[in-house]
């Protein structure tokens, strides 16, 4: 059962769970991935919701995402198991199922074709309507030599070479799972 929320009352609870980490999961045909994300942005733009992530060059999710323009926001509401933040921000979708490995709930999406996490019940299901790579020239000094240090592999699961593209997804349902 999904109790259906206005997502702004629940601004507050996405906004601090983003800080430690919530789950953008993605489908490409039969494969769903989740990867842990705490970049992310909640507000309004062209007059429409709007849920903006951010996910690196070289990551398999941004590969699904560029297949089919569709995701979830998976965040946690109450107590859940801190090895799935773990797992989904350390391990590739590429090389493992993390679903499997995780033993997560897949629960039925309402308008898009990517599941929910029964895990992690609150859920913004949303479609891309723009994306944008960013611009190195145009990001701080400090904040690129911070977050992306060239003599970092883009295989490392934290900060690295690789850039980021934004992605802008419309929510299109926002519910908790019960």
């Amino acid at each position: 059962m999904k109790k259906e929320i206005q997502i702004f009352d629940y601004a507050n609870v996405i906004m601090n769970a983003l800080k430690t980490g919530v789950l953008l999961t993605t489908k490409v045909d039969d494969k769903v991935n989740s990867m842990t994300i705490s970049w992310g942005m909640l507000g309004i733009e062209w007059g429409k919701t709007i849920f903006k992530v951010f996910v690196r060059e070289n990551r398999f999710t941004r590969h699904q995402l560029e297949k089919n323009p569709e995701f979830t926001i998976n965040v946690p509401f109450g107590e859940f198991d801190k090895r799935i933040l773990g797992v989904c921000g350390t391990k590739s979708g590429g090389l493992s199922d993390k679903i499997k490995k995780l033993n997560l709930t897949l629960e039925s999406p309402n308008s898009v074709s990517v599941p929910a996490i029964k895990e992690f019940p609150l859920t913004l299901e949303c479609r891309i309507i723009y994306k944008q790579k960013q611009d190195k020239d145009e990001i701080q000094e400090e904040n690129r030599n911070k977050f992306y240090p060239q003599n970092v592999e883009s295989s490392f699961h934290g900060a690295n070479r690789d850039f980021h593209t934004a992605y802008y997804g419309e929510i299109i349902s926002a519910y908790i799972i019960q």
